[in-house]
């Protein structure tokens, strides 16, 4: 077979809905025919990376996928002063849809171009547990009430996973339960205060867990921007005896995590929403954490490999951040089963009914393991005849939600 050029020619984002959210992927096309695919994300504080790509494509036209560093770096040029954020976020699109193009024009899997699989098996943790089936109108079982919450802790390890991640819950005196989400504005209180029923709400949520789910289940805990320093050292304080894998933290500054992590008798996992290298070093310099959580949609998975390989400098292990549609989860993949220091990924098992149908393959899970797959690129591509059938829907994006802040005139 004659090696292709992979002149890029074609630039599109296209769109559809997931019910609450919207997935959003980006589709690059050269001039000999080959198509990559890369998934990335608006709904998360994002708004407006589709329109930045648009913007910023033209300089792509012409110009071989072979060489993605080469495209990224000319990008990175002419957006450095706005760098990061959604700048950044587009860039790490472009580099994934580029890598998968690399891949297909030379027939591997992407995992050979990011130096080959050291495990054709990856562990998994079930994220967002309980959190999505509280969303009542889009999964089912929906979750209302303590009931809900003992049976899906069961159901992960009837399913054959080995590790689930849960969130904060407020429970009413009917034991009825509330996601408790401050940082994104759930309910709307900017000091973040973590209060006395915050604590017990959330010791119970977890004692409940623990007992459903088995001893022989990891639990992780996510705590997303939902407190301050104190908040989070409060909070650690009031779970220490209980038997965690991890907890999650975000917070922006590294020397405030360091100190929370040295009051924490649990592994501290974060990092998840930092775009390039140069902002997780000040993170592994001041000992900050246990677990450097990548987002590679966000950062693209090669230079999410540089920064894999920065943490492991400093005996650190990595995870990946991976809450969206099945291509990222194959994109994540591929990072996984080519980066040494992996601890465990993160994924979601509940869906909306129609996710199966948007994609050329889904996931494979076997024994609380993804097993990866040798199909080239990312082995899985989204199906437009789909995505048209479930056109975006207008009111997507966490700025957009209708229970505003409420705020006496």
């Amino acid at each position: 077979m004659m090696p292709t050029k992979a002149i890029v020619s074609e630039v599109r984002t296209l769109s559809c809905s997931n019910s609450w959210r919207n997935y959003h992927f980006l589709k690059i096309t050269t001039e000999d025919g080959i198509v990559g695919w890369s998934e990335f994300d608006e709904y998360f504080g994002s708004p407006a990376v589709s329109a930045v790509i648009n913007e910023i494509s033209g300089r792509m036209i012409g110009k071989s996928a072979m060489h993605h560093e080469h495209i990224r770096e000319d990008l990175r040029n002419v957006t450095r002063p706005g760098s990061g954020g959604v700048v950044g976020q587009a860039l790490g699109a472009i580099e994934n849809a580029l890598l998968d193009i690399k891949a297909k024009a030379l027939e591997v899997p992407c995992h050979v171009l990011l130096g080959g699989k050291v495990r054709d098996k990856i562990r998994v943790y079930w994220s967002h547990c309980v959190s999505y089936r509280t969303r009542t109108q889009h999964y089912s079982p929906g979750i209302t009430d303590i009931s809900g919450v003992k049976q899906i802790a069961r159901e992960v390890g009837e399913k054959g996973f080995t590790a689930l991640k849960t969130n904060i819950f407020h429970y009413d005196a009917r034991d009825r339960i509330e996601g408790w989400s401050p940082g994104f504005g759930r309910p709307y209180e900017t000091s973040r205060n973590v209060e006395r029923k915050t604590l017990k709400d959330l010791r119970r949520h977890l004692e409940v867990m623990r007992a459903e789910a088995g001893p022989d289940v990891d639990m992780l805990l996510d705590l997303n921007f939902n407190a301050k320093t104190d908040g989070y050292v409060k909070i650690l304080r009031e779970i220490a005896d209980l038997d965690l894998f991890w907890v999650e933290i975000d917070t922006l500054d590294p020397k405030a995590l360091a100190y929370i992590r040295s009051q924490s008798r649990h592994p501290i996992a974060s990092c998840e929403t930092l775009i390039g290298l140069q902002q997780f070093l000040p993170f592994f310099r001041e000992g900050a954490i246990d677990v450097a959580i990548i987002d590679t949609p966000w950062n693209g998975v090669w230079q999410s490999m540089k920064i894999a390989a920065a943490a492991e400098a400093y005996e650190t292990n990595v995870a990946c951040h991976n809450f969206y549609g099945h291509l990222c989860t194959m994109m994540n993949a591929h990072f996984c089963a080519a980066v040494p220091n992996l601890t465990i990924m993160e994924t979601d098992i509940d869906r909306v009914a129609w996710d199966h149908e948007l994609f050329t393959h889904v996931p494979e899970y076997k024994d609380g393991h993804l097993i990866l797959p040798d199909r080239p690129g990312w082995g899985t591509e989204p199906i437009e005849a789909m995505l048209a059938k479930y056109p975006p829907i207008p009111a997507a994006g966490m700025w957009k939600r209708t229970e505003p802040s409420k705020l006496s005139i």
